[in-house]
């Protein structure tokens, strides 16, 4: 089936890339997967194998229409629909448990996409997404590394991701001009657990990363924080006042926001 560039499509040839996503995802004899942008359905076909729901999102039209043909409706519901408009919250309810999702994403709309899942944690207990290699490179980077930036810290306060594999483009048709890389989010949100506020957090870390060449303490007064409130935080941190936001672990971030925030009252 001809894929449309002008929708990020670039099809997974590779039976041995596949049986290893579907294999990464583990035992799905009595789980309900959504798969993302399941396409001409190469991923779809194992997963209806061994799943015991498949809900496959697809944005195509006539894509959709070919999965309905291709599958037995009883193992497959196909939802012709934007996946950023999709209900997590709702299947996982239908479907009584949390749900598994799987997806090679549309290079366009990654970055929407991997927000989308963490906006539906709740309703999620694992991924395995293929996205662009430099998406995730910074995905799942630690703190200090170059790629180490605000998607890195997004993601992971929602649970962590680990690169898999990464395959080139010969692997899809047509082949995309960059590598593709697998990787596996588990979802286990950590905010809670390091004592902040998930949506104050998430913008804190918006401003540390505005500006990559700036210190960290020249972003957050750039975002309005007073001086000598950036300084105490860092130094009740235990911070470097010259550090740079992308040399800051998790739990450094957190601690630097839970001490600007209590400064302010917040």
């Amino acid at each position: 089936m001809p894929s449309k560039p002008k929708l990020g499509q670039n099809f997974l040839n590779d039976p041995q890339a596949i049986d290893r996503i579907v294999a990464a995802l583990g035992d799905l004899s009595s789980r309900t997967v959504v798969e993302i942008g399941p396409g001409a359905g190469a991923i779809t076909a194992p997963l209806a194998a061994r799943a015991h729901h498949v809900i496959a999102i697809e944005y195509d039209h006539h894509l959709a229409l070919h999965l309905r043909v291709q599958f037995p409706t009883d193992k497959l519901t196909v939802v012709e629909q934007d996946v950023l408009n999709f209900d997590f919250a709702a299947a996982a309810s239908s479907a009584d448990q949390k749900l598994v999702a799987v997806g090679n994403l549309p290079y366009y709309i990654t970055s929407p996409i991997l927000l989308k899942l963490a906006a539906s944690h709740t309703a999620l207990d694992l991924a395995v997404l293929m996205v662009q290699r430099e998406v995730a490179d910074r995905v799942t980077a630690s703190p200090g590394s170059r790629d180490y930036g605000l998607l890195s810290v997004t993601v992971q306060m929602f649970g962590p991701a680990d690169a898999l594999f990464t395959l080139p483009p010969h692997a899809f048709t047509p082949p995309p001009d960059v590598h593709s890389t697998v990787f596996r989010w588990r979802f286990a949100p950590r905010f809670v657990e390091l004592g902040v506020k998930e949506a104050p957090f998430l913008h804190f870390a918006r401003q540390a990363f505005a500006q990559k060449r700036k210190t960290l303490a020249n972003n957050l007064r750039a975002a309005g924080f007073a001086p000598p409130a950036v300084a105490a935080a860092l130094a009740h941190a235990a911070l470097n006042p010259q550090a740079r936001a992308e040399q800051l672990s998790i739990e450094n971030l957190a601690a630097l926001w839970q001490s600007l925030s209590s400064q302010s009252g917040s």
